[in-house]
């Protein structure tokens, strides 16, 4: 894909100014770090495939899976107008998403749309 297509990663920040997957992923160690930040480069550059890296879970919100030794960071994210909107970040503990964390990002990514931030 050229480099032209690629989506532009943005952070989703609050009406606070908050940048919550910014600050979830500076509480991570530097390998986790860089190894979320390659899997959300590679969907930036692939997008709209990247299986497994990808996959969709309701309306507009997408998540990017990451394997971190012993965990699985979860990525999620939107993508609107050329730009990849990352919306929440978390570490799971089922293999089933929560719909709380799903729900969190469609709230997130309303506002967003809308410019409430």
């Amino acid at each position: 894909m050229p480099a032209s297509n690629r989506l532009d990663a943005v952070f989703f920040r609050s009406r606070g100014g908050n940048e919550p997957v910014r600050q979830w992923l500076k509480s991570l160690g530097k390998e986790q770090r860089k190894a979320i930040g390659e899997n959300i480069a590679y969907v930036q550059f692939k997008w709209p495939t990247g299986k497994p890296r990808v996959d969709h879970l309701r309306g507009a919100v997408w998540e990017v899976r990451s394997s971190l030794d012993n965990r699985i960071a979860r990525t999620l994210f939107a993508v609107e107008g050329g730009q990849m909107a990352l919306l929440h970040g978390f570490i799971k503990k089922t293999q089933h998403t929560p719909d709380s964390d799903i729900e969190l990002a469609v709230k997130r990514f309303k506002e967003w749309q809308h410019g409430e931030t």
